[in-house]
């Protein structure tokens, strides 16, 4: 049986290299934690990388869920202007309060409208969401957008202005 869900997000934008994003509370290919689930602790995921280029001058994490039944997928978090001396994000970070975001880094509203992280949340019996974390090496230290600005706008802005890529997949479902 063939895979019927949408490409992920990055299949559509020029190839990138790649580097390497972990997580001690996100397993690839893996059930979310209910930490990771709006209806839980709503809380954004521990995230670290390395393994980027040199010539990095900030960073941007997104997590987007292609399995959204929008026809447009659905962005839960859209963080930039990460500096470049930050290799790593505690949990909690997009998160109500921000505890461990570093100085500089902007959040740009997410598809619920806010300015954080807000988790998974598939409607009952649509079957697996994916939820792509992508941590993105910026040839920036400023992306050029600010809060005010759409997650498409941002993507705009780093399909311009990515070195390379990383990213890591969860999934997620409710029952009916």
């Amino acid at each position: 049986m063939t895979d019927k869900r949408p490409p992920l997000p990055h299949d559509f934008l020029p190839e990138v290299a790649s580097f390497t994003v972990v997580s001690d509370d996100v397993t690839a290919d893996d059930r979310l934690g209910e930490d990771q689930v709006q209806a839980g602790g709503n809380v954004s995921p521990q995230l670290r990388w390395d393994g980027f280029p040199a010539e990095t001058k900030s960073f941007a994490v997104t997590c987007f869920d292609p399995d959204a039944p929008t026809g447009s997928g659905f962005w839960h978090w859209v963080l930039f202007d990460i500096p470049a001396s930050v290799t790593s994000l505690p949990a909690g970070a997009g998160s109500d309060g921000f505890e461990g975001l570093p100085a500089g880094a902007v959040h740009a509203r997410n598809d619920y409208g806010t300015r954080a992280f807000d988790g998974a949340a598939p409607p009952p019996g649509d079957g697996p969401h994916r939820y792509v974390f992508t941590v993105y090496a910026v040839d920036a230290e400023e992306l050029g957008a600010d809060a005010d600005c759409s997650p498409a706008v941002v993507g705009f802005n780093l399909r311009f202005h990515t070195l390379a890529r990383a990213q890591l997949v969860g999934e997620y479902e409710v029952d009916a």
